[in-house]
């Protein structure tokens, strides 16, 4: 994590002050969940306050449940997104369906309203961390690498969110993202091996990135809801092929051993052959 995020506190230097400030950064997605913080020693220089005050700073974070200390191990941000959605709430999406196609109704709806803030809002940083996102995701394709191409997917979708400038939505999205990433909704795998499901995938993410980069928020949202459109139907056919493939194993299996005693009476049946 880059260390030049933090800013020099120049007046009173009060713990109130850090506390904000390192509030704020993790507001605004700067900070995120894992995130470890610069050493005592170094984060007391950068905000030019001294130990006791970050001390008490980092101590009303960890408080509100910011912040994680590790007595010898440093100080991280918390799993802040993680909570949005408990563990229970976690197992009871994934054993039903509808949550599933509710979600994708949500995640059509609110990408395109995310999509099109990010098309006017994006700032030359923004367009130029999109830019490395879409590179490296391009090249997870030409590796035919699924793991690391569904990675970044997320990233593109979580990088897309930080664009629109809008706290509630990226806050609200990552945990979203959260969920997918951890396959609660469905198996993205299955989806990938659909057959054209990864060049579709990758023109889809393109589309969205060109809108946005050109600062069009009308491609943008149409870009934004063609794509979950498309995971969608691809969602269901994966399961119905799946399903296929699990029918006819099944029927594999029950149907063996008899195939295998007629291909044994055949055998036996036959004339010898003559000497």
């Amino acid at each position: 994590m880059t260390t030049d995020i933090f800013a020099r506190i120049e007046q009173s230097r009060t713990a109130d002050e850090v506390v904000h400030q390192i509030e704020v950064l993790v507001l605004e997605g700067i900070l995120r969940v894992g995130d470890r913080l610069p050493g005592e020693r170094e984060l007391a220089k950068q905000f030019n306050v001294s130990r006791p005050i970050l001390r008490e700073a980092l101590k009303v974070l960890e408080g509100r449940g910011l912040l994680n200390t590790h007595h010898g191990g440093g100080t991280f941000v918390a799993d802040v997104i993680g909570q949005v959605f408990t563990r229970p709430v976690m197992e009871l999406i994934a054993r039903h369906q509808k949550a599933t196609l509710d979600y994708l109704e949500y995640r059509r709806e609110v990408e395109a309203v995310t999509v099109e803030f990010a098309a006017r809002r994006a700032t030359e940083a923004d367009k130029a961390l999109l830019t490395r996102i879409i590179t490296a995701m391009k090249a997870a394709h030409q590796k035919d690498d699924f793991e690391e191409e569904a990675t970044i997917d997320v990233e593109f979708h979580s990088a897309i969110g930080e664009c629109a400038h809008n706290i509630i939505l990226l806050h609200t999205l990552r945990s979203c993202y959260r969920l997918l990433a951890e396959g609660v909704f469905y198996n993205r795998a299955m989806v990938y091996t659909l057959p054209g499901a990864r060049d579709k995938l990758l023109a889809q993410h393109v589309a969205i990135y060109d809108a946005v980069m050109a600062g069009n928020p009308d491609a943008a949202r149409r870009a934004a809801q063609a794509h979950i459109d498309f995971v969608s139907r691809a969602m269901m056919d994966a399961e119905r092929s799946g399903d296929w493939e699990r029918v006819s194993q099944l029927r594999l299996q029950h149907r063996a051993p008899d195939l295998s005693r007629a291909g044994t009476k055949a055998r036996l049946k036959q004339p010898e052959a003559a000497n």
